[in-house]
């Protein structure tokens, strides 16, 4: 008997918190199904909108494949609105390619330049950088490439962009930087792989022999100038009291 009483206060304390707290239970489970349906939600239209990206990347390969530049600028253009996927990237850097090859070296570094202001997508950023500064290196900028790559620090790409530094100080005559940058290039033991070791060694060994010329060239005009001016300031020179005293003296005999 008293067993079953204590069953029965349990039963009474059990109704009595749900009378109380039923509701807010209620709707704890209530709302936590519709975050779980939420979150459900947004990764399946995410995976959609993924699937959708992927698709019209694909189609978009096959027109730079074919060279088909009308094909592939309309369909980048319904990229665009996928921009917060890798794809938008990715369709940057692929028609900026095939701009190229169609020698439109400006049209490729705008699709390019475009690629650095896209959200996420780092590493192709990277890529994106390395690209453009090959086009700016073809165009004659070689301050544009310093101010794309100055203070860009990717570990992985160290060596390709301080080699492209290097081009680019050399192309401004910037001996010095120049030689820094290649030698930084050769240095960078997590990315020296990537980079053609001995091509660079070849353009460090060019560096010197214009510091050797300019240096060679400055004596030699000293030299020059010096031979010219000594002879000149010889027959310029007044006669003395004594010249003229002999040359009488030369005379009345």
């Amino acid at each position: 008997m008293d067993d079953l009483l204590h069953e029965k206060e349990q039963m009474e304390l059990i109704r009595a918190w749900f009378s109380q707290y039923g509701s807010w239970l209620a709707g704890g489970i209530i709302a936590g199904a519709l975050i779980l349906f939420g979150i459900n939600y947004y990764q399946g239209e995410k995976l959609n909108t993924q699937l959708e990206a992927s698709q019209l990347f694909e189609t978009l390969a096959n027109h730079v494949g074919n060279g088909d530049i009308d094909g592939a600028e309309a369909t980048a253009a319904e990229l665009a609105a996928y921009e917060d996927t890798a794809y938008a990237a990715q369709a940057k850097l692929a028609i900026a390619r095939l701009y190229m090859d169609k020698n439109r070296d400006q049209d490729a570094a705008d699709a390019l330049a475009q690629v650095l202001s896209l959200p996420g997508a780092e590493e192709l950023k990277d890529v994106a950088r390395l690209r453009l500064a090959k086009i700016y290196l073809y165009q004659d900028k070689a301050q544009e490439i310093i101010d794309l790559l100055d203070g860009n620090q990717n570990a992985a790409y160290a060596a390709r962009y301080s080699e492209a530094l290097g081009d680019a100080y050399a192309a401004l005559g910037q001996v010095t930087q120049a030689e820094a940058a290649y030698q930084a290039a050769l240095g960078d033991e997590l990315s020296a792989s990537t980079i053609d070791r001995a091509l660079v060694q070849w353009k460090i060994l060019d560096l010197p022999k214009a510091v050797a010329a300019e240096d060679a060239a400055e004596p030699a005009a000293e030299d020059a100038a010096e031979a010219v001016s000594e002879p000149a300031a010889e027959d310029m020179a007044e006669p003395t009291m004594e010249d003229a005293a002999d040359a009488a003296a030369e005379t009345s005999e």
